[in-house]
């Protein structure tokens, strides 16, 4: 029986028969018909000796269950990765951030928020089943546009802890009109602490000293979320 390249430990991605590898389907069928991993193999260019580039990028995805998780992967993140050395990692990188800095250039392709469901879903496939806890700013420009998504802080938190100042940090760099903070409980329940509507008050406060509107606050669990805003906790009226 032959042995077809999908089997061999050795096969490289130009052993694939040609209108199938993922440079010549992209120039054929266009950008938007290539799978993630498809697109972070173009970016990466070969894998690493004896190691299918596609296969390669295929694990990456697999890993970070995604590219939210593996933007905000570190370039030190990345180099664990076998066959991922500083190279390649500034390649990925390199993508992600034009990419960002599109979406920055086209405010008609960032979308657009009017509703904490609408926030909660664009957070959701992120921050749902991550392991750690994540409080993320959501930057708002006057229209309701998202400007970006920062990660404020990872891991083990404790409110108490959490510097309010450090929430507003980017929103003020990018001249921000309004911010929604959120953050995951990896729990899976999204019911808010008593610590959460304390650390939301003071956030408000702080918002409306440096004439921030905070719109809402989110807390997200396994495929379910909670608007503290919903919940009663008072954010004032928005500032036009």
């Amino acid at each position: 029986m032959t042995e077809s390249p999908t089997q061999h430990p050795y096969y490289t991605i130009h052993d694939l028969p040609a209108d199938t590898r993922p440079r010549e389907r992209l120039i054929r069928l266009g950008a938007e018909s290539l799978s993630d991993a498809e697109l972070i193999a173009i970016v990466l260019r070969s894998g690493a000796q004896g190691v299918n580039v596609l296969d390669m990028a295929t694990g990456l995805v697999r890993h970070y269950q995604g590219l939210p998780r593996m933007n905000e992967a570190s370039v030190e993140d990345l180099c664990v990765h076998h066959g991922v050395g500083e190279a390649k990692a500034a390649q990925i990188k390199a993508a992600f951030e034009l990419g960002r800095r599109l979406m920055l250039a086209s405010p008609t392709a960032r979308p657009q928020v009017n509703s904490p469901a609408e926030v909660a879903q664009m957070l959701m496939a992120e921050l749902a089943y991550a392991d750690q806890e994540h409080v993320k700013v959501v930057l708002i420009d006057t229209r309701n546009y998202v400007i970006t998504t920062t990660t404020v802080y990872k891991g083990s938190l404790n409110s108490a802890h959490i510097r309010v100042g450090e929430l507003f940090k980017e929103a003020i760099r990018r001249n921000a009109a309004a911010v929604i903070i959120a953050h995951n409980h990896p729990s899976g329940d999204p019911t808010p602490s008593p610590e959460d509507v304390v650390l939301t008050r003071k956030i408000v406060e702080a918002g409306r000293i440096l004439n921030i509107d905070v719109l809402d606050h989110l807390v997200l669990g396994h495929q379910r979320w909670v608007s503290l805003k919903e919940r009663g906790v008072d954010f004032g009226k928005r500032r036009r």
